[in-house]
């Protein structure tokens, strides 16, 4: 060496006079031998191009550690040879981290975990080697890409997990990830948030390390399916459903609401079984399952207990066990209707029937046997009865079906045996004058007994018949009234017929009526159509459509009960009203009460300002026609006239009564 600073010592241990000795320490020989082929081909070559080098190897110290040497210097040319110039530092410290650094990175490499480190705008600036097996796409493609964009589906999931980790430092949970093929794949997600280092530059980011947990979810499901769903029908079990049923009665319990349950057993199901093999059974099995599903609201839930026996669970969201009763009643023949028609088994159609227990059920008091036992034992009455119904185990509500039941099917006997018939009621003016009739429905029962509206017409309403019934008073009232018109002495007269809400709002109301003035030769101009106000209420728009249609044809129409109801100005005003009528509640004590008679007079003011006729209905004493008359309403029907009489006897009262 020419010259070596006195920093060599402090570098190898060895004093600069050791390197300047003649023979002296050369200091190639304390180069690692592993690391000396490089050094000198690394100088070979800085001076064969007469360039600069920077060489980094190991060095043998003093003492004998072992150092990282960096060494940067250049070949000048000397003569015909070449002298070597530079520095020697002491890179181990350096080398040493960068090792850390590497073999740190190395793990984060080998881990089987996706890890990935994005900044505070969601942008991926670390993507492993884990990254790119789990969600398929490399380092490079994902690098300043959006993680939320990239990864994720559920982009709420992804902000709560951002906020949470924002505000505590970090979150853990599952998410759902997307792969670059498109499949969904289930992560055990942990995310950390580091923060910002000013010395080393670093901003603060969010380290994310997702383990797939796809297969474990996969056989989680699996698993659930297997302890809690029907391997055939895909149905819940019975497992399923006593645990849905706990928790609907405790929460019945809670909110003092009511709900039902229903078995449903299929009748002679083991002789398709016998017959035709279990693999029919099965089919047929299955095609129950799906037509049950259809039968219910999408809270409500079906079962399968076994063999050939369903459980159909209505929650418990009704205020009565009255209440639940109707609803599961919907649901029972909803059920009953639905197995009516044939299953395809096959190359097979096949009938089969069900019989249904009902038993309305309130945590308050029920428990999950006993509603289990009451539902049983409701659907075994429903075999004893014949099959192919339903029973409700509470024997009240039992009761009260089975009369409901009566009762719609003697109307339907009623109407095909003519029971029904219709009874007139005189309308009267000022001079005691028959200037019409309302006709009001009786049911002549098979035994002689006369029943009046309020005991069927709710029945009616509720079942539909209500419309068939309503299309047989419209028919039989315009016959008659077309009788009226054809002789002078009753030609005048005005006939009123009660219109319910359902029936008024059927589409084919107003051609139906056209059909029938075209049948009867009734003149409509003498028919008076009467409407409650809860039908001008419901839908206000269609009413006024329809009333007008009729109006063109000469219909009149008079508001009924007027004044007991939900009464607007604005409805007044803008239908085509010919008439207001005075409920006969406000009649019976408008001598004694001081509001009812405040509210007849208002209503008779009102009709007056309005140009509507006003007429009273209940007027039964002298006394309340009288007071009637001093508040300017001149027309009466009621008992103090004549109750309503039958066709032929009105007929002759009104020509009788001038």
């Amino acid at each position: 060496m020419e010259f070596v600073s006195d920093g060599i010592e402090r570098l190898t241990g060895y004093p600069a006079a050791a390197f300047m000795a003649r023979p002296g320490l050369s200091y190639a020989n304390i180069i690692v031998p592993e690391d000396r082929h490089g050094v000198e081909r690394g100088i070979a070559a800085a001076i064969q191009d007469g360039g600069e080098f920077q060489l980094t190897y190991r060095i043998r110290c003093a003492n004998g550690d072992l150092k990282w040497v960096c060494e940067q210097g250049s070949a000048v040319p000397h003569g015909v040879s070449h002298v070597l110039e530079g520095l020697l530092f002491d890179f181990t410290r350096v080398r040493n981290a960068d090792m850390l650094v590497r073999e740190q990175a190395s793990y984060l490499q080998r881990a089987r975990d996706a890890i990935v480190a994005m900044d505070m705008n969601s942008r991926i600036s670390y993507w492993n080697s884990g990254a790119e097996r789990l969600y398929g796409w490399s380092a490079t493609e994902a690098r300043g890409k959006k993680f939320s964009e990239l990864l994720c589906e559920n982009l709420p999931a992804y902000h709560a997990a951002y906020e949470t980790t924002l505000a505590t430092g970090e979150w853990s949970g599952e998410l759902s990830h997307m792969r670059r093929d498109g499949a969904c794949i289930e992560t055990d997600t942990r995310w950390t948030l580091l923060g910002a280092d000013a010395t080393l530059g670093a901003q603060q980011k969010i380290l994310v390390i997702s383990t797939d947990i796809s297969e474990r979810k996969h056989n989680e499901a699996k698993i659930y399916r297997l302890a809690f769903f029907d391997a055939l029908t895909d149905l819940p079990n019975r497992a399923s459903l006593l645990d849905h049923l706990r928790r609907a009665l405790l929460g019945s319990a809670r909110t003092r609401k009511c709900g039902a349950l229903m078995f449903c057993d299929l009748d002679k199901f083991k002789y398709l079984n016998d017959s035709q093999g279990h693999a029919a059974g099965d089919m047929l099995l299955q095609a129950v399952a799906r037509r049950l599903e259809h039968c219910v609201r999408e809270a409500d839930m079906v079962a399968r207990l076994g063999g050939d026996e369903f459980v159909i669970l209505i929650q418990p969201v009704e205020d009565t066990r009255e209440g639940a009763a109707a609803q599961a009643e919907t649901v029972a023949a909803k059920v009953v209707a639905a197995m009516a028609a044939p299953f395809q088994l096959a190359e097979m159609m096949y009938s089969v029937s069900v019989s249904v227990g009902v038993a309305t059920m309130c945590g308050t008091v029920d428990t999950v046997e006993s509603t289990l036992r009451q539902a049983d034992a409701a659907m075994y009455q429903a075999k004893a009865c014949g099959r192919n119904t339903y029973r409700f185990h509470d024997p009240a509500i039992q009761a009260a079906w089975s009369a409901r039941a009566e009762l719609e099917n003697g109307m339907r006997r009623a109407l095909r045996d003519s029971e029904f018939v219709l009874h007139y009621q005189p309308q009267l003016d000022r001079s005691s004058r028959v200037i019409g009739a309302e006709a009001l429905l009786r049911w002549r029962l098979p035994d002689g007994r006369l029943l009046y509206p309020a005991e069927f017409i709710h029945a009616a309403e509720e079942s539909g018949m209500i419309i068939e019934i309503g299309r047989w008073v419209l028919r039989t009232a315009c016959t008659e009234l077309a009788r009226w018109q054809r002789f002078p002495d009753t030609a005048g007269l005005t006939l009123s017929v009660n219109v319910s809400a359902g029936q008024f709002t059927e589409p084919d109301f107003v051609p139906m009526l056209a059909e029938i003035f075209e049948q009867t030769g009734v003149q409509p101009s003498s028919l008076k159509l009467e409407l409650t106000e809860s039908l001008v209420v419901s839908d206000f728009t269609q009413t006024a459509l329809t009333m007008g249609m009729l109006k063109q044809r000469g219909i009149s129409f008079s508001l009924d009960d007027f004044g007991t109801g939900y009464s607007s100005l604005a409805y007044l005003r803008k239908l085509p009203l010919d008439q207001l009528k005075i409920d006969q509640s406000f009649m019976r004590d408008v001598l004694t009460d001081q509001n009812d008679a405040s509210i007849v007079r208002s209503i008779i003011a009102l009709g007056d300002s309005l140009g509507l006729q006003v007429i009273a209905e209940g007027v039964e004493t002298p006394g309340q026609r009288q007071f009637l008359s001093d508040a300017g309403c001149f027309m009466y029907q009621g008992f103090l006239y004549q109750h309503a009489i039958s066709a032929e006897h009105f007929t002759a009262y009104a020509r009788n009564v001038h």
